[in-house]
């Protein structure tokens, strides 16, 4: 009896290794960022599944690019920073604003109960990225786009972008602690729920997530939902809610990317 509970032991283990392997090799020949695309690739993703079709079609109706992120489950985070300070690059004033409130943030986690030296470099990272991506660089926008697409495939600097923003949603989980233990489903506390699903790379996200941080950096965020739900409409869902939103995603199961609507 022994033999048979180790065999199917073995045989559990082999299995979520061959998965992992799997889901490692699928992850390393994305890019982390990709360039932008047209939206009617996902058509070749759910070719002959007419609802998604369908939607797709709506989806088209409104949003002319996606621009794909590694499905790693820092994809939220990822896709969030790189849509915001792709923004960033046309505004001017916002940058200004934006460039700040990073600046006073790492003190702000501190004050929170943050180590300072778990926080350094990362902070420094972070601004080193938001400086590199100023819309002040002579040489124009389009090479500063090129300049953000360069840093968010690099994945030193692409993670800790997302370690960073990670930190900042943690933060803002703590400081409001009472409201997001609201959100929170099971048994979680705020404490825990933040060590365990929030700070540690590669744990996918969630509305608590999108609200936390986007509440933290005064960011409106919208999220068209792609799934099976009833009808041939994508809902829309703005975060905060009321917001007017300046980074777009879609949301299939478990994977976020970056939208760009139509400019018409």
């Amino acid at each position: 009896m022994e033999s048979f509970e180790n065999n199917d032991g073995n045989r559990d283990e082999l299995i979520i290794q061959q998965q992992r392997e799997i889901e490692k090799e699928i992850s390393d020949s994305t890019p982390l960022v990709s360039e932008q695309l047209p939206l009617t690739c996902l058509r070749a993703e759910y070719d002959g599944d007419d609802i998604f079709t369908a939607k797709i079609q709506e989806l088209a109706k409104k949003y002319q690019f996606i621009r794909r992120t590694r499905p790693d489950g820092n994809c939220f985070f990822r896709a969030f920073a790189y849509s915001y300070l792709e923004y960033l690059i046309t505004d001017n004033s916002a940058y200004q604003a934006f460039k700040k409130l990073a600046e006073a943030s790492k003190e702000r986690l501190v004050q929170l109960g943050f180590p300072s030296f778990t926080l350094e470099d990362f902070h420094d990272t972070f601004m080193e990225v938001i400086t590199r991506v100023s819309p002040d660089n002579p040489e124009g926008s389009a090479k500063v786009q090129a300049e953000l697409h360069k840093i968010f495939n690099e994945q030193g600097y692409s993670d800790y972008v997302v370690v960073y923003l990670r930190l900042i949603t943690s933060g803002k989980l703590q400081e409001d602690a009472d409201f997001y233990q609201n959100f929170i489903e099971g048994d979680f506390s705020i404490e825990e729920f933040r060590h365990q699903e929030v700070e540690p790379m590669y744990k996918e996200s969630d509305h608590i997530h999108i609200i936390a941080l986007c509440t933290a950096i005064g960011v409106g965020v919208r999220v068209e939902y792609l799934d099976r739900g009833e009808g041939s409409q994508v809902k829309a869902h703005d975060f905060p809610e009321g917001t007017e939103p300046t980074v777009y995603l879609i949301y299939r199961p478990g994977h976020y990317d970056i939208l760009y609507p139509n400019r018409n």
